[in-house]
């Protein structure tokens, strides 16, 4: 027997489908699929931060900018320098970084790392945000790197960790073996104490230190934190001796070749979320004194004219490496240097 059906019954079940087409529409393609590369652990404020930052341009562009974050590097051998050299080739695209460590190609970056010339990271965020950033960023460019506009992710004001002794004066350095970034200007900071610099990528670290490999390292104290270098050191010494940020980049031609529209939105959202992340990370650095104190870590401040005083041959050697304009650019910011 047939079913009968009243006009009734059929325009709703039409009305239903309809209800239904629109809930399982397909979402959009992503027309651009970006990979982007730091060197933190994936439970710091940089890659907290990162992930937001591109949840919000996904959706801000309806699905049409895709970005995956991968902590670590995505643990690739060989680090940062060579996470560089993928960025440089395009087969990253975005990409955070330190100036020490841009300045193995773009020499300039080195300046946002001169020792003893940012007071306190908001004072850093200050001028790479301004006119002394900005010539770093043009030189970047020349390189094939575009550099945000408000780029600077936040690391911080780094301090001295030691596993056998503090450091009160320079001649404590003497022969210390101390694991550093790459980069000639923190290398040479270092060398100028009397310390053996040695460079590792950040996630071996830890191992630098059990192996007896280095028995100091440096770094902001969330970093001390993040790879639980606390679990290897005794003592930390607050020598506030550089700021250290991560510089967030774009392969200049892959930047280049997206639509304006796309452009602001990453844009805006990177400004949003650098300022947030260096909020973050300033709070967590100025707590941790106090976690790590609790967990028997000894603390000591210093005095940092007796560690200026060894540093005129290295700001006099950086001055010229770096040149005048930038130079002058930096000592508009902090002041006279050397």
């Amino acid at each position: 027997m047939a079913t009968q059906f009243s006009r009734r019954s059929v325009i709703t079940a039409a009305g239903a489908l309809g209800s239904i087409a629109m809930i399982v529409k397909p979402t959009r393609a992503a027309d651009h699929k970006f990979v982007q590369y730091h060197n933190q652990p994936a439970g710091g404020t940089l890659h907290k931060n990162l992930v937001a930052m591109w949840d919000a341009v996904r959706a801000e562009t309806n699905g049409r900018v895709e970005t995956t974050v991968y902590a670590e590097n995505n643990k690739i051998a060989g680090g940062d320098p060579e996470a560089l050299k993928k960025l440089l080739a395009g087969e990253i695209q975005f990409f955070t970084l330190m100036g020490g460590i841009i300045g193995t190609v773009v020499p300039v970056a080195e300046a946002q790392q001169v020792p003893f010339a940012f007071k306190s990271a908001p004072e850093a965020h200050q001028a790479i945000d301004g006119p002394f950033g900005r010539y770093i960023g043009e030189e970047m460019a020349a390189k094939g790197m575009y550099l945000f506009p408000v780029a600077g992710f936040d690391n911080g004001m780094r301090q001295v960790t030691t596993v056998n002794r503090p450091i009160a004066k320079p001649d404590d350095f003497a022969g210390m073996k101390i694991r550093v970034p790459p980069g000639q200007m923190i290398f040479d900071t270092f060398a100028a104490f009397g310390a053996q610099p040695i460079t590792t990528p950040a996630n071996q670290i830890y191992d630098a230190l059990k192996s007896g490999k280095v028995e100091a390292q440096e770094n902001p104290l969330a970093i001390m934190q993040g790879y639980k270098l606390d679990e290897m050191v005794r003592y930390v010494s607050m020598t506030n001796h550089m700021w250290s940020g991560f510089n967030l980049m774009a392969h200049l031609r892959t930047w280049t070749a997206l639509p304006d529209e796309t452009k602001v939105v990453i844009e805006n959202n990177a400004a949003k979320y650098v300022r947030q992340q260096r909020e973050e990370q300033g709070r967590l650095n100025a707590s941790l004194r106090d976690t790590f104190a609790a967990r028997g870590i000894a603390f000591n401040e210093v005095d940092q004219a007796a560690f200026r005083a060894r540093l005129p041959s290295v700001y006099a050697t950086w001055k010229d490496k770096l040149g005048n304009k930038c130079w002058s650019l930096l000592e508009a910011e902090v002041g006279k240097l050397g």
